[in-house]
């Protein structure tokens, strides 16, 4: 039978049910040879708190949706460059580009508490 992981209406499964294999409230598991600590039971709260950045990207997602895939006035323009032979590449822009994009990605992965284990 399949257990509701999230249950918004708080009529979820009993308390100390879980999903699983199941053994009785202090009991270890067979063959474990240690006594089980017992778990606190804990209770769900039914709110749901949005936070102000998910407001605003929640707001953003209608335009975001309108929006072409693809700017067309720009891979026109760097089409034509390149049949002419003017496009050129500057190889310190894309290296700084690239520089602030990792750092921006580091700075997301460490707001979140996790870590790549990469980074020294």
């Amino acid at each position: 039978m399949p257990h509701k992981i999230n249950d918004l209406n708080g009529a979820g499964p009993a308390a100390g049910t879980s999903v699983g294999t199941s053994r009785a409230k202090g009991t270890a598991a067979a063959g474990s040879g240690t006594p089980a600590t017992v778990a606190p039971e804990t209770t769900a709260s039914p709110d749901v708190h949005i936070t102000d950045t998910a407001s605003f990207l929640a707001s953003l997602e209608p335009t975001l949706r309108e929006a072409p895939a693809v700017d067309a006035a720009r891979v026109a323009a760097v089409r034509s460059a390149l049949e002419q032979g003017h496009y050129t590449v500057d190889a310190g822009h894309v290296a700084t580009q690239l520089t602030q994009m990792e750092q921006a990605l580091g700075q997301l992965s460490t707001k979140g508490g996790a870590t790549s284990g990469d980074e020294a």
